[in-house]
């Protein structure tokens, strides 16, 4: 996989219709890091992390918003996301269809420019917005750690993309 993009500086708040509520549940939320994500030669999204101060520290809260650059199914990007939770390794048969189905419920099918915004609440909740409004929630706090873990676990499958996440 290749991916491209450029870092953005720390500290630019979140904007716009996402701002009110990214900063509902991430206190003083900053951009920390930013990055086109391209699957070959296709921009998939362009992905943001939010934290506290603009400084993530591996734990919640924080916010990652992903704008997506093509159409995709919902059913797709819940079905990549439990492979990628494989992929590292660790998740009972029991979670995956769990998760699936849960994923495959709130994630609709996108088109360029749609918004997914998912949100690590302090409580181990996972917060969903589609295109600035509330879509569903997940409170299981082993789901939100893997969910989170896709692009920002040392475990990642896209070490590159991690990295403009993080803001290096």
């Amino acid at each position: 996989m290749l991916m491209s993009g450029l870092t953005m500086p720390n500290y630019a708040s979140a904007k716009g219709a996402d701002e009110k509520y990214i900063n509902e549940y991430v206190p003083n939320a900053g951009l920390v890091g930013k990055g086109m994500f391209s699957y070959y030669f296709w921009d998939v999204y362009t992905g943001e992390l939010y934290a506290s101060g603009g400084e993530y520290a591996n734990e919640p809260p924080f916010a990652l918003r992903l704008t997506y650059q093509r159409e995709l199914e919902g059913k797709q990007i819940a079905q990549r996301s439990i492979d990628e939770m494989k992929k590292q390794g660790g998740l009972s048969a029991d979670n995956a269809e769990k998760w699936l189905s849960l994923m495959a419920r709130i994630f609709p099918d996108v088109s360029e420019g749609d918004v997914i915004t998912g949100i690590a609440t302090e409580s181990g909740t996972s917060v969903f917005y589609v295109n600035g409004s509330k879509a569903d929630e997940i409170n299981d706090e082993v789901f939100t750690q893997r969910f989170f873990d896709i692009w920002l676990s040392d475990k990642t499958s896209e070490p590159k993309f991690r990295k403009k996440l993080l803001g290096k």
